[in-house]
C-alpha cells in the first residue's frame, strides 16, 4: 500500500474553483502553481470568464500564481494571455526541477506553495516530491488524448485505495 500512497493528494475536490484560496492565504500560502488542461479549462481550450475571475480573486488576495505546463508555449501562452500568470511550459512533469523553478519564481517555499492539477501520476506526483501540497482536482472534460486515457485508468485503481485509506481515517467508507 506505501507504492501507492506516494501518489495520494493532499486533497480531493471536484473542482479547482471549489478551494478557499482566502481561507489557505489566511494560513500562509503565497503561491499557486496550476496545470491548465482539464483542471481549469477543457483540454486545449482558451482561458474562459470563469479562470480569469479566479486568477484576478487570486491576485487581489495576495497570491502569486504559475502555469506549469508540459505543453508547447503557443498552448500556454494562448491560455495565459487571458489571466496573467508566469508560466513554465514543456516543464518535463512529474520531473521536480521545474516545480522548483515555479516556487522561484514565485518567492515561495514547499511551505507556501500549492499545487492544483487533474492527474495524479504527473501533477500531482511531481508537486509531491517537491514537498508542494496538492490539490487534484476531477478532470474537467473527458474527451482527452490516448495516453491520458490510459492514466486515468491507473489512476482509477490509485483513487480507489486513496478513498478507502480517506475513509478509514474518517470513520467512513465508500466513494
Amino acid at each position: 500500500m506505501a507504492l501507492l500512497e506516494r501518489f495520494y493528494p493532499d486533497e480531493y475536490l471536484d473542482s479547482a474553483y471549489d478551494i478557499d484560496y482566502e481561507a489557505l492565504y489566511a494560513q500562509g500560502y503565497r503561491g499557486v502553481i496550476f496545470d491548465i488542461d482539464n483542471t481549469l479549462v477543457p483540454h486545449g481550450a482558451p482561458a474562459d470568464d470563469r479562470s480569469v475571475r479566479l486568477f484576478e480573486r487570486l491576485h487581489r488576495t495576495g497570491y502569486h500564481s504559475l502555469l506549469l505546463s508540459n505543453n508547447k508555449e503557443p498552448r500556454v501562452k494562448m491560455f495565459n494571455d487571458r489571466v496573467h500568470s508566469q508560466y513554465i511550459y514543456k516543464a518535463g512533469k512529474p520531473a521536480v526541477r521545474n516545480y522548483i523553478r515555479a516556487m522561484e519564481l514565485m518567492g515561495t517555499t514547499p511551505e507556501t506553495t500549492m499545487f492544483v492539477g487533474d492527474q495524479l501520476f504527473t501533477d500531482v506526483w511531481g508537486a509531491k516530491r517537491a514537498g508542494i501540497r496538492t490539490w487534484l482536482v476531477r478532470p474537467i472534460h473527458p474527451k482527452e488524448e490516448i495516453q491520458i486515457v490510459l492514466k486515468r485508468r491507473l489512476e482509477r485503481i490509485v483513487l480507489f485505495f486513496y478513498r478507502r485509506s480517506a475513509g478509514r481515517k474518517n470513520g467512513i467508507y465508500g466513494d
